[in-house]
């Protein structure tokens, strides 16, 4: 396929994908005092209880434009699959006050804002799911995320292989049926190569000397073996975060001793894992099932 060709399929994939309108949930609980500091939880649609909990992180590229929006329809597909939902909103680069100068583009993610926010969240939501969402069942957890997003999946079930010393260690593994990343940001290695969403990561990590360092600590392919069940899905047509990316974690992953699912699917994208109209989405949903249930 020529570039103008992909740059044509990733635009109308990214436009079917974003005009779905905006679901709200059935409720919303805050777990800390930012505004950002928030999660939706969706019931399930048929009415089942002790239905598994879905706790999904939004994608782009770790920037304030971006919000949990624009996955609500994503959440209510899977609300209608039978599982409960918590959709995770969280601190992002872009902020007027926050490194980012008036008018200009938006920085990807803030440091540690942003990985505070995950790791506070998944903490929280045990406790908030059950306040909130009788209908779910708090022991079968899955993590799934898109893009950026699916990094941070990533992350928040390695957080026991930070160092001890970490502000987002967990001394055990949590308690987590897995994890279902999509098109993740998933090895800051070849993302960084590859340029990814405008060179987010080294937005994300910063180009003086304490890079290295927040590397060791926030990227997923460093913090392997997890010892969690671990899905990839990645469209094959993806331009905005190549499937090598995910490819790297996976080989990087069976270094480590460690399996890591990962289906390619031909003739797909970045948008369509999210986007409910389209047949990646039910593919997306199956993964999680295999891990659920």
């Amino acid at each position: 396929m020529s570039d103008s060709a992909a740059r044509d399929r990733d635009d109308a994939e990214t436009e079917s994908a974003l005009a779905h309108p905006v679901v709200a949930p059935d409720r919303t609980a805050s777990y800390g005092d930012h505004p950002d500091q928030v999660i939706d939880f969706y019931a399930p649609r048929d009415g089942r209880t002790a239905a598994p909990l879905v706790v999904l992180l939004h994608g782009g590229a770790w920037r304030a434009p971006y919000d949990r929006a624009h996955v609500s329809p994503l959440a209510d597909f899977l609300a209608r699959r039978g599982f409960a939902v918590a959709s995770v909103e969280y601190r992002r680069g872009g902020e007027e006050g926050h490194g980012q100068e008036s008018g200009a583009d938006p920085v990807a993610g803030r440091w540690p804002e942003t990985l505070d926010d995950v790791a506070a969240a998944l903490d929280a939501v045990p406790a908030l799911a059950a306040r909130e969402l009788p209908e779910a069942d708090v022991r079968r957890i899955v993590v799934t995320g898109h893009s950026a997003g699916g990094h941070l999946a990533l992350w928040a079930a390695a957080r026991h292989v930070l160092p001890e010393g970490s502000p987002w260690h967990l001394p055990a593994p949590p308690p987590l049926r897995g994890v279902v990343a999509l098109a993740p940001i998933a090895d800051f290695a070849t993302a960084v190569e590859l340029a990814v969403c405008g060179g987010a990561v080294t937005q994300l990590l910063g180009e003086g000397g304490e890079s290295a360092g927040r590397t060791a600590q926030a990227d997923p392919a460093a913090l392997l073996p997890t010892g969690i069940a671990t899905a990839i899905v990645h469209g094959e047509e993806d331009i905005v975060v190549p499937p090598a990316v995910s490819e790297a974690y996976v080989d990087a992953a069976a270094k480590a001793g460690e399996m890591v699912g990962l289906t390619l699917l031909g003739d797909v994208g970045h948008f369509p894992l999210i986007d409910p109209a389209a047949d990646a989405c039910a593919i997306v949903a199956e993964e999680i099932t295999q891990l659920a249930w």
